[in-house]
């Protein structure tokens, strides 16, 4: 997982150097084990090495995927909690029948499962996830999208490398670029926004 961290860490240095300030050191191997714990499965191991050498980023309004903040273990414990309690009050039901989400072929169509761990916020109750319960015809460990208030579940990627490596690609061409308020975006969203 090295690989990616150089090459983020790179583009950050030629386009947004202020952005290094925001990674945090890796993550201990204890406070891994307590989001195990608490999610009562094994994480992938690329998960454990990508976040031994960044335990994500500091809290900022400035995001390092797509505006978006890659959160820190800790922050995914609070993330995971917050949508656990919504499970537990029943929010994600509706007359004693479970709310669905329309999923893309190998996601589950829970509105939210437990195994889907946020690696990413925008603060609004939105995430990409690392899926650890996938449907038959999905991977173990793709990346897939939660959104508090839309009920498509989309693959974004088929794991955690994928994703990466289809990231930094996209920074590497030139698809995104770095806008001071809100970090990493992809060009073309700042640029419809600012139409």
């Amino acid at each position: 997982m090295q690989q990616y961290w150089i090459r983020w860490e790179n583009w950050m240095k030629q386009h947004a150097p202020k952005l290094l300030y925001l990674l945090q050191p890796g993550a201990t191997p204890e406070a891994v084990e307590s989001l195990e714990k608490l999610i009562g499965t094994d994480l992938p191991t690329s998960f454990k090495a990508f976040y031994a050498i960044h335990n994500g980023q500091q809290k900022s309004k400035t995001g390092l995927v797509d505006a978006d903040q890659l959160l820190a273990i800790d922050d995914i414990i609070l993330q995971w909690y917050h949508w656990k309690d919504l499970l537990d009050a029943g929010t994600f039901t509706w007359q004693d029948s479970p709310i669905l989400s329309a999923p893309d072929t190998g996601i589950k169509n829970d509105w939210w499962n437990p195994l889907w761990i946020p690696i990413t916020s925008d603060g609004f109750g939105n995430h990409l996830c690392i899926d650890l319960d996938p449907a038959l015809e999905g991977n173990h460990g793709q990346i897939i999208t939660l959104w508090h208030d839309d009920s498509h579940r989309a693959i974004v990627a088929s794991s955690l490398e994928a994703w990466l490596e289809d990231y930094l690609n996209a920074l590497e061409k030139g698809d995104y670029i770095f806008v001071k308020k809100w970090g990493i975006v992809h060009k073309d969203t700042f640029l419809n926004y600012n139409d």
